[in-house]
């Protein structure tokens, strides 16, 4: 027998290519302490790795808010239409910095909607819906008074479909986004090939959307008059009860085109809330500094 002079061991379950490491009490600390390092290092880089969204704000503008103390059904109110209100409450200033490096396109169109050079503009039209606790719309696209008209001298926004354009997210109050999933123009109006989207949403706050992430183009923020933010989203809404919700989810499951059209008046204002004002406001120059001698 071949081991009858050699003691025979037990086979090792190593082969010739592994080597059982000798762990103490002094290997383990080491790597108690050294793989949370490793990990913490790896994740940082990972996240240092993913691209940063330019938040440079490179234009201004501001949108004036009032209310019409009393509620018209029919919501006459237009560019050309606010006498009929005559004894409106202004509400505010809203000034918005815009992230023209991030999404130029859609930062330009925006521009020229308050400035009128688009061939319309939001100056008179209506906040469409206040969703309690989360953002308000505004600049729908309608026949009606009070709805924008649709521009004519926009540049075709090919961001909308651009992955690098839904980078940033709707994390806090303020925060300017053109809406893509919450939009919510005239169906007629879609179907045009001249039809630009230039509705938008902003957050009111307390806490982040989530749900409108890369769904909506975040192309700016409130710098000033959060105050008038908040004014807003306070301001109450048609909220329908709980049967009414009931009847239309059962509509909707039959394919009752008429659920969605019942719909459209879920979260209106109940007060006629309406841009008063809109424009550019020019950048202002950093002042320039002597230099300070030691």
């Amino acid at each position: 027998m071949a081991c009858s002079s050699i003691r025979c061991l037990p086979p090792t379950p190593f082969t010739s290519h592994h080597h059982r490491i000798p762990l103490n009490r002094r290997s383990l600390i080491f790597l108690s302490t050294t793989l949370p390092l490793s990990t913490s290092l790896t994740s940082s880089s990972a996240a240092a790795g993913r691209p940063q969204p330019d938040t440079t704000i490179t234009d201004r503008v501001f949108l004036d808010f009032s209310v019409c103390p009393s509620y018209f059904l029919n919501r006459t109110l237009g560019e050309y239409d606010l006498s009929l209100c005559e004894k409106f409450e202004p509400l505010g200033r809203l000034v918005l910095g815009l992230y023209g490096n991030l999404v130029p396109i859609t930062v330009s169109n925006f521009t020229s909607m308050c400035n009128g050079s688009s061939g319309s503009t939001y100056k008179g039209t209506l906040v469409q819906k206040i969703f309690p606790g989360q953002f308000f719309v505004a600049g729908r696209q309608g026949r009606d008074k009070g709805e924008v008209k649709p521009p004519v001298e926009l540049v075709r926004n090919t961001e909308t479909v651009d992955s690098k354009s839904f980078l940033f997210e709707h994390s806090r109050p303020g925060v300017v986004s053109l809406c893509l999933s919450e939009n919510d123009d005239d169906d007629e109006l879609k179907l045009s090939p001249n039809y630009h989207n230039v509705e938008f949403l902003i957050t009111t706050g307390p806490g982040p959307c989530p749900q409108l992430d890369s769904k909506n183009i975040v192309f700016g923020s409130v710098i000033e008059g959060m105050d008038v933010v908040t004014a807003i989203a306070s301001i109450p809404t048609y909220k329908p009860g709980e049967r009414i919700r009931q009847y239309n989810d059962f509509a909707e499951f039959i394919g009752d085109g008429r659920a969605r059209s019942a719909r459209a008046i879920w979260n209106r204002p109940l007060q006629t809330l309406y841009i008063s004002d809109c424009g550019v406001l020019k950048a202002a120059k950093p002042p320039t500094l002597s230099p300070t001698l030691p």
